[in-house]
């Protein structure tokens, strides 16, 4: 199985900008899909953006489009999410996942490593 590491989390005003990391060890080299998800109080969670591993291609929920960006790392086996103009609504609990299949990347089907998630909270 893939180890997932979430980091970057924390507490940001309105219209600023935060940047998480998912630092992947373990058997990485089954790992085709990474995702972002978020799940705040009383809320289901909810895809955020994914990543094909193999050419880096992008996925992004409709919630997050223009202002969230996923890249990531390969030497490293990190994958990244650049949040900028965060939203109070953005305010969740984090998680990073990790698939073996890129098949309905923007759902949870694909994704069987999950990371221990990271709070971020965007204050109004």
């Amino acid at each position: 199985q893939v180890q997932l590491v979430e980091s970057g989390g924390g507490l940001v005003q309105a219209g600023g900008s935060l940047r998480l990391s998912c630092a992947a060890s373990g058997r990485t080299f089954n790992m085709y899909a990474m995702g972002w998800f978020r799940q705040a109080p009383g809320k289901e969670r909810e895809f955020v953006a994914g990543i094909r591993w193999s050419d880096g291609s992008t996925y992004y929920g409709d919630s997050v489009k223009g202002r969230f960006t996923m890249s990531r790392d390969g030497a490293n086996s990190t994958g990244y999410l650049q949040m900028n103009a965060l939203k109070p609504e953005d305010t969740a609990v984090y998680y990073c996942a990790a698939g073996r299949t890129t098949y309905a990347i923007t759902t949870l089907l694909p994704y069987d490593s999950w990371g221990q998630g990271t709070q971020v909270t965007v204050s109004s």
